[in-house]
Formats: C-alpha cells, sequence, structure tokens
C-alpha cells in the first residue's frame, strides 16, 4: 500500500541544459539509424547517466500513452524542438523529424552564441561610454563653467558641448532602458498577449520582422511539405498545423486559411495576404498543382529558406561591430573637439 497517493507524488522537474538536449537529439538519431525501436533507444540512453533522466521520464510518458511532443515536453525539452516532433503523429517520420530538430537546435545555438560574443564588447563599450558621459557632466563641464565665470559669458561652444552631451547621455541611457524594458517585457507579456497582437508588434521591428517571416515560411514550407507526402488533402494538414502550440504565428495562419478554403477561396490567393509569409510560396502554390511536385517544390524551397536564413543572420551578426565602433568612435571625436575647443580659446586670451 502507498503511503502517499499517486497524485500528491510531485515529479522533480528535469533542467535540461541546451548542450545537453542537442546530444540526447545526436544520440536519438545514432540509434534510429542503427535500426533500434524508440523505446529500445531510450533504453539504451538511460546508460549515460546525464541523459538518463530525461529518457526514463520520456519513456515513461510514452508507455502511459503520451504522444512523443508531449513526451519531449514533460521533459522540459525546448519548444522549437517540441513544435517539430508534434507532427510525428500526423507523418510518422521520428527519425527524419529528430535530424531536423538536431540542424535546427544546432544552428539556433550556433547563432545566438555568435550573436552575444559579436554584441558583448559593444555592449561592455556602450556602459563605459554612459559612465563617461556621466563622469564629464557631473564634473568636468561645471568646472569648465566655473572657470569661464570671470569672462563676461561662456563661450558658445561650451555651451554647445554641455547641450550636445546632456543629449548622448540621455539619449544613451534611453536607448539602454528601452531595449532592457522591451526585451523583460516581451518574454513576459509575450504569451498573455493574443496572437494578432504579437503579429503587430513584430511588424514593427524591421529587422526582427524579417527574421520571424523567413522562419515562418520555412516552417510552413517544411511542414506542409512533410504532410503532404503521406497523401493528406489541404484541409487536413492545415488541421494538423493548426493544432500544435509551440509555432503560434505558423497556427494562427493555419486556421485563417483553413477557413478561407472552407469558403472556396484559391490557398494560393490566401498566402499572399499574411505579412509573415514570403511571397514566392504564392507562386509556388500557383504553378504547380500535382501534389507530389508541389511537396518537392516546398522541400526545396524549405532548403533555400534555410540557406537565406543563414546568411542574413551571419550578415547582421558581421554588420554589428563595425558599425557600432564607427558610431561610438564618432561621438568620442566629437564630445574630445567640443571639449577642447573652448580651452583653445581660452589660451588665445592669455
Amino acid at each position: 500500500m502507498d503511503i502517499f497517493p499517486k497524485k500528491f507524488i510531485k515529479r522533480r522537474k528535469i533542467n535540461l541544459s541546451e548542450n545537453l538536449q542537442i546530444l540526447f537529439l545526436r544520440m536519438m538519431s545514432r540509434l534510429f539509424a542503427s535500426c533500434y525501436p524508440p523505446l529500445e533507444a531510450f533504453q539504451v540512453l538511460k546508460w549515460d547517466k546525464h541523459l538518463a533522466p530525461p529518457a526514463a521520464s520520456i519513456s515513461r510518458a510514452l508507455k502511459n500513452g503520451n504522444s512523443i511532443d508531449a513526451s519531449f515536453l514533460q521533459a522540459n525539452f525546448h519548444h522549437t524542438i517540441v513544435g517539430y516532433l508534434s507532427f510525428v503523429k500526423s507523418n510518422g517520420d521520428l527519425e527524419g523529424s529528430i535530424k531536423k530538430c538536431l540542424f535546427m537546435f544546432e544552428n539556433r545555438i550556433k547563432y545566438r552564441n555568435k550573436f552575444l560574443q559579436t554584441v558583448r564588447y559593444p555592449l561592455t563599450l556602450l556602459f563605459i561610454f554612459i559612465v563617461l558621459l556621466y563622469v564629464i557632466q557631473l564634473f568636468v563641464l561645471p568646472s569648465f563653467a566655473d572657470l569661464f565665470q570671470t569672462t563676461a559669458h561662456a563661450p558658445a561652444s561650451l555651451v554647445f558641448s554641455i547641450l550636445i552631451i546632456d543629449l548622448l547621455f540621455n539619449a544613451g541611457l534611453t536607448v539602454i532602458l528601452s531595449l532592457l524594458i522591451g526585451f523583460l517585457g516581451w518574454r513576459i507579456m509575450k504569451n498573455k498577449l493574443s496572437i494578432e497582437t504579437q503579429i503587430k508588434i513584430i511588424q514593427s521591428l524591421p529587422v526582427y520582422r524579417k527574421m520571424v517571416k523567413l522562419q515562418t515560411s520555412f516552417h510552413f514550407s517544411t511542414h506542409f511539405s512533410t504532410l503532404l507526402k503521406t497523401g493528406m488533402p489541404y484541409k487536413d494538414i492545415l488541421d494538423h498545423m493548426s493544432e500544435q502550440r509551440q509555432l503560434p504565428v505558423l497556427s494562427h495562419y493555419s486556421v485563417l486559411i483553413k477557413q478561407e478554403l472552407i469558403k472556396g477561396i484559391a490557398i494560393a490567393s490566401l498566402l499572399s495576404r499574411f505579412s509573415l509569409l514570403e511571397k514566392q510560396l504564392t507562386g509556388i502554390f500557383q504553378n504547380t498543382q500535382n501534389s507530389e511536385a508541389l511537396a518537392k517544390d516546398l522541400s526545396i524551397y524549405a532548403e533555400l529558406l534555410t540557406e537565406e536564413i543563414e546568411r542574413k543572420t551571419m550578415k547582421t551578426i558581421a554588420y554589428i561591430q563595425p558599425v557600432f565602433f564607427a558610431i561610438l568612435a564618432g561621438f568620442i571625436m566629437f564630445i574630445y573637439i567640443t571639449l577642447m575647443w573652448p580651452m583653445f580659446q581660452l589660451l588665445q586670451t592669455i
């Protein structure tokens, strides 16, 4: 007889690092390539003490009748991984989905780490620059003002310097606080906002909007192509895409497309209405009527989008440091000149 009823037993939440998730997916992919069935693969993964907790959790959830995506969600895997696996129950391709999960998640981590490494020094310099402006504003400029009190009036260059330094300090502080508040606010309020509001916010952010547009188009092409290969009609495909919750924009668009398809509107004309889908998708659906050819075209287009996402991400990262350093250097030179110019004028009067 159990002392505590099962409903009162709370399992400890599994803490999975991103590297451990990548290792887990990589080992699963190798085991599937070696023809291990899923449950046996999870048993093998238990041999590794680091992989044993998530493997045991997923294996137990599967035995209890949970889907593969719900099992991975219960084991605390990242939502992008869960999102990919949510289509396994429709296409039955667990091995292929694991490979795609691994590829996309590794790229996600690589680009994010590259971005953080790139912005680390600019942010540090920006912080030092703001502190420097504060010190100049608090100590240097009052000293200059006292120095010129003996003259009839302060030089126009000094007044201009004080105005510009005040402006730069306030602008820099406002930018930092706005970015911090905006980032934290988005993380906290994102799930509480309606999907329509989220899309409007995304549309107002130029660079981020383009990346989300590419990613949404990639997910649409990949999952539509994969499900189309199983022989599903469009309506069933959209049903499966709308039911998943890990990709909310894709789910929202799928619901809207499905509603319009029922009215007899062609899917090609519908895709052009959505701001976070690439226009090329409309052309693919217009030019391809055969389901097999359409699945192939969408799969190829998804690969092209992968290359485009990588190219734009690396290009954006490559521009961050040079542009920031050039702007910061210009500000430093300007402040140096505007502070030295009153001293030069003072020396001329001696």
